[in-house]
């Protein structure tokens, strides 16, 4: 869906463009005006250039993921600004058009400067039950989607993030996938150096997203995906991290004892990462032998497998990642409005149904374009309480 709202934007811009050089010409013909189509063309061409590119490339080397990451933020800077000038220009209203205009380009430059760095902490509750009492008030950090390897200042932005982890003082930090971006090499031996520093008394437990697993790795004869996601793994024990495949461990504090359980990504639902209902996935390895009586957790990257998880009885708190809010989020009015809302039935936030809760972290990296407007970088700061 997302390509084809791109190319429908393409189609239309250069459509906008055509008519708007034909009306300047027919006004005062010029040197300025040829110039003006030139450019105009030459904007609207990018996404067609990264298709082609990408399609010609050897692989998705880091180089190449950069460079489309940014000429496609190019393509949104100097375009869309444009079609909101063509707008109001067209409707009588041509200073009005001009104002919006340097107005959205102001605001692509600031996601992609100011906002895409400012991580926000959100701090919630979550009460139940069937939470036993010497684990009333654990603390958990969820933090997920780094995308390593087209982070744009890595030192930086990393040092940031485990620094503020680390402030909050968590019981436990739980990772939701897509630490790298295409592969494991990304995990390189500073980024390990650095999110190795993170610090909690029960560790840092992760799962694997579907960047993880090596699947947009086009060069398979250098490395394979299962070898990348072998490294990826293998990187993040030996930075101390407890990657749960699949698998179910044990919290214990004050004589009692809740169950995490973490989910891989399954490359099967590659081609169906985005889509709201999943077929049904066997989780029965993961939960083998857990109480159904112990409280659970359940960390894994895609939030549409929540209601599996819930019918499977599991998950009274999920923790997922993967959509990022798509990069995009305007709260308005007491809501919050996405792209992400066009693909996905839960994308963001907290959603609390039959007693159970899900938290949707937006991330802390970026893809396709290095912006984010509204959908801050996020740490979710969890508090246990046990409701009687």
């Amino acid at each position: 869906m997302l390509l084809w709202i791109i190319s429908l934007l393409t189609l239309a811009a250069a459509a906008a463009d055509v008519i708007h050089y034909r009306r300047m010409r027919r006004r005062a013909p010029g040197l300025r005006h040829r110039v003006f189509i030139v450019a105009a063309a030459a904007t609207d061409a990018l996404p067609a250039v990264i298709a082609v590119a990408g399609a010609v490339a050897r692989d998705n080397t880091t180089a190449f993921m950069t460079f489309a990451m940014w000429a496609f933020w190019a393509w949104m800077v100097t375009v869309l600004p444009r079609m909101a000038c063509y707008f109001f220009r067209w409707t009588g209203l041509p200073r009005v058009g001009i104002a919006a205009g340097a107005g959205v380009a102001a605001l692509f430059v600031w996601g992609a400067t100011a906002e895409r760095t400012t991580i926000r902490v959100t701090r919630t509750e979550v009460c139940s039950e069937r939470l036993p009492a010497g684990l009333d008030g654990f603390r958990i950090a969820q933090i997920t989607d780094t995308h390593l390897g087209t982070v744009v200042r890595p030192e930086a932005e990393l040092r940031r993030l485990v620094d503020s982890v680390n402030s909050l003082r968590p019981d436990l930090i739980v990772f939701c996938g897509d630490l790298v971006n295409i592969r494991s090499s990304e995990l390189d031996a500073r980024a390990r150096q650095l999110l190795g520093g993170l610090r909690a008394p029960y560790g840092v437990v992760s799962v694997t997203g579907n960047h993880d697993a090596g699947l947009y790795i086009k060069d398979t004869v250098a490395q394979s995906p299962a070898a990348s996601l072998a490294e990826v793994i293998a990187r993040q024990r030996a930075m101390g991290w407890n990657v749960l495949e699949d698998t179910t461990v044990y919290l214990r504090r004050g004589g009692d004892s809740i169950s995490l359980t973490g989910l891989s990504f399954d490359p099967a639902l590659r081609h169906m990462r985005h889509d709201p209902d999943l077929p049904p996935a066997d989780l029965s390895g993961a939960y083998r032998d857990v109480p159904d009586s112990l409280y659970n957790i359940t960390a894994v990257h895609i939030p549409q497998l929540w209601g599996q998880i819930a019918d499977a009885g599991y998950g009274d708190l999920t923790l997922a990642g993967h959509v990022h809010s798509m990069q995009m989020k305007l709260r308005l009015f007491g809501r919050a409005f996405s792209p992400a809302q066009l693909l996905y039935t839960r994308w963001s936030g907290r959603y609390d149904e039959g007693g159970r809760t899900l938290y949707i972290n937006d991330g802390t990296g970026y893809v396709v374009f290095p912006m984010r407007l509204g959908a801050y970088p996020e740490i979710t700061l969890i508090t246990l309480r046990r409701c009687e």
